[in-house]
């Protein structure tokens, strides 16, 4: 089911490619769970095809079979590589963008597009991006570098700059919980609450009972504001691998104490912090859902994270 907020994006793009005025360089960047990789996918699919309609692959010729299979010569998709120790990186690489530009400078085999992905491009470190500039820079003809970042602010403004941008940005709450319930999304309207109105993860999140998650957080915060809970168990078992989920969750609850201390109503987790106290918590749990993406030991981050509201 194509999702409704691609529509604009969709024609967009191939109003362009009727005035074969398609940028060499795309950059789809937005907030996770908006399906960019799917309309990635579909539109290079389509690009590809040799008989395409209104952009749209046919699903049956020889360039539709290849791609569907992976191995269409024309496309390359880069991702995070392995290290010599076969372990996966956590960037990407240099050796990996000459690779790429290599591959882009030869000849199409289909004799249409020779199209490259990179995703996540927000994981190139600087080195890797000063080398796709020069690609950027100087693109051979009949060729698309498509760069798909969920956090666009981490590339170099000069890449940013050299492409097109496409920016996928949260549906209105109307149209997000239409398109739940026709995904038929049991409890539609609180999961997509939880989810800060994100369809894409509110989705994700339903099919993996996050709901629960969320309530359990917030018991978990008031245990622990009243002094019965503690913290090193809870850490424990937000370490499940939901911790980054957890996280959001307590942000929102406390967020949510927030607005209640502002509007004198009952605090629903009884903090003893003040809203000074509430907002420097937030914060740093916010820093704790990034840090946790790196190699800092999620158990010590969680344990300070939650002696401090404590």
């Amino acid at each position: 089911m194509s999702a409704p907020w691609h529509a604009e994006h969709w024609a967009r793009l191939q109003a362009r490619r009727q005035r074969e005025a398609l940028a060499h360089a795309l950059l789809l960047c937005g907030p996770r769970g908006l399906g960019k990789r799917e309309f990635l996918r579909r539109f290079v699919r389509g690009l590809l095809c040799q008989r395409s309609s209104e952009g749209e692959a046919c699903g049956a010729c020889r360039s539709c079979a290849l791609f569907d299979a992976g191995t269409h010569p024309d496309y390359v998709s880069l991702s995070f590589g392995l290290r010599k120790d076969g372990v996966q990186r956590s960037e990407i690489v240099v050796d990996q963008i000459r690779e790429l530009s290599a591959r882009l400078a030869t000849a199409s085999q289909f004799g249409g597009w020779q199209i490259a992905s990179i995703d996540p491009a927000d994981a190139m470190n600087a080195a890797a991006a000063n080398a796709l500039l020069k690609t950027l820079e100087e693109p051979a003809s009949q060729t698309m570098l498509i760069l798909v970042a969920d956090e666009p602010w981490r590339m170099p403004a000069t890449i940013r700059s050299r492409c097109q941008r496409i920016d996928f940005q949260l549906p209105a709450a109307e149209a997000a919980l239409d398109w739940l319930q026709q995904a038929g999304v049991r409890d539609a309207e609180a999961i997509l609450v939880a989810a800060g109105g994100n369809p894409g993860l509110a989705r994700a999140w339903s099919e993996e009972g996050a709901l629960a998650w969320r309530q359990e957080v917030r018991k978990d915060l008031a245990a622990l504001a009243a002094g019965r809970g503690d913290a090193m168990e809870i850490g424990k078992r937000w370490l499940d691998g939901a911790t980054e989920q957890r996280l959001w969750f307590a942000v929102q609850a406390v967020a949510d104490e927030m607005r209640a201390r502002a509007t004198l109503q009952a605090s629903p987790l009884a903090s003893a912090l003040d809203i000074e106290g509430l907002g420097t918590w937030c914060d740093a749990a916010n820093r704790a859902r990034e840090a946790l993406r790196g190699p800092l030991r999620g158990d010590l981050l969680l344990l300070e994270l939650l002696g401090r509201w404590r």
